[in-house]
């Protein structure tokens, strides 16, 4: 069955940048050019939460894997962290000299990356929003960077027309791949933590094992990429375009599966829900749209790599053959050996955590925000004193 357009919404008065959905498929975040945060229901006939703080366009939105806390980036230079409720209380940090335009949490929840026009990349702790560490080797804008899986490594995109792998403990780049003709709008890690994809203004995707720095797949298209998204189970990858399509394509054959029409304009981002059942992308025509994947559910795994020829789309069979792609295996789990007993106190124990990790999160946010308004009344109230003192100096002069 092919994907669907599931519902879409409509609330933002500029063009949708970033669209993120939570753990649970509970919510869909959004950011807009319009400056404000849309925090969707994905439940029938609930409100929309509209969040206000950001100064200027918010270029870049992400819940945490706890999906109690959203981050955003924005053009004002600031990256604010929202508890995605009614109040939409945020706590904001001054985290770069230009327009930050990339924000992700690393899996356990602990840390952010930022990317930003200032050309560097920057980490820090999401408890207090600590500044841990820069990288800054890129020498123009940086679009986008991202965590790999295991949180070792760190990916990175830029206008200078390179992708860069960073080793996050010595904080060094270790590669740079420089195959891309124009800006790389965005890169993402592969599910398996073993390859990246990057999307560019050449209208390419391109994929390398970062294993052997070598380009395992190239997909030539006919429009500019701005955006894309792997399926969880690796197998397939989402991009968003400016000819309006969204393209779906299949790593495991090296070909284009589907080319969706919705958005009245560029499709500007794109992202699949955590279990991959949905996928969201949003445009310039101001519109968030949800759609159903409807992909086999039987995803298998991805293990080891296959021959074939990976160009696809407009290259007239120009594409080369590449030793490298990805295969799909099936492979038998021991589960049947394990009593249903454990496996039920197993999950019940895995869910326990995860929800303390919740609310941790939200607990230290709440602080965190607290603090902040703490320090406006004593900023207000030391410059009360200081009018007051200056009123007593001139009566006495």
């Amino acid at each position: 069955e092919d994907p669907s357009l599931e519902r879409h919404f409509k609330g933002h008065r500029d063009a949708v940048t970033s669209v993120d959905f939570s753990r649970a498929k509970k919510q869909l975040v959004s950011g807009s050019m319009d400056s404000c945060l849309m925090i969707w229901s994905m439940k029938p006939q609930m409100r929309a939460y509209r969040f206000l703080g950001h100064k200027d366009a918010v270029l870049c939105v992400q819940f945490s894997p706890s999906g109690h806390l959203v981050a955003s980036g924005s053009r004002d230079k600031t990256v604010r962290l929202w508890i995605p409720s009614v109040k939409g209380d945020s706590t904001v940090f001054k985290a770069h000299t230009g327009t930050v335009r990339s924000v992700h949490f690393s899996s356990d929840g602990q840390s952010l990356v930022t990317a930003s026009d200032d050309k560097t990349i920057k980490v820090w702790t999401v408890h207090r929003q600590k500044f841990l560490f820069s990288l800054s080797q890129h020498i123009n804008w940086v679009r986008c960077a991202r965590f790999s899986p295991d949180g070792r490594l760190i990916v990175s995109s830029s206008d200078d027309k390179t992708v860069k792998l960073w080793d996050k403990t010595s904080r060094e780049c270790i590669h740079s791949f420089c195959e891309h003709g124009g800006f790389v709008n965005h890169v993402d890690f592969h599910p398996s933590g073993n390859c990246i994809a990057a999307g560019s203004t050449d209208s390419t995707v391109k994929l390398w094992d970062v294993r052997m720095n070598r380009l395992l797949q190239h997909y030539q298209g006919n429009s500019v990429v701005n955006s894309l998204s792997f399926h969880p189970s690796g197998n397939y990858l989402v991009t968003a375009s400016s000819d309006s399509t969204l393209k779906i394509l299949d790593l495991l054959e090296g070909r284009l599966l589907y080319t969706l029409h919705g958005h009245q304009g560029p499709a500007t981002c794109v992202a699949f829900s955590r279990d991959g059942d949905l996928f969201a992308s949003g445009g310039s025509d101001e519109q968030v749209m949800v759609w159903k994947t409807n992909f086999d559910a039987d995803y298998g795994e991805v293990v080891k790599p296959q021959k074939y020829n990976s160009s696809v789309e407009g290259t007239h069979g120009t594409g080369s053959e590449m030793d490298g792609g990805i295969h799909h295996k099936k492979t038998k789990t021991q589960d049947s050996v394990r009593t249903h007993e454990q496996q039920e106190e197993e999950t019940s124990l895995a869910n326990t955590l995860e929800h303390i990790m919740g609310q941790l999160d939200v607990l230290t946010q709440t602080v965190s925000i607290l603090e902040q308004r703490l320090t406006l009344t004593e900023d207000k109230l030391k410059e009360c004193l200081e009018t007051q003192q200056k009123i007593v100096q001139n009566k006495t002069n």
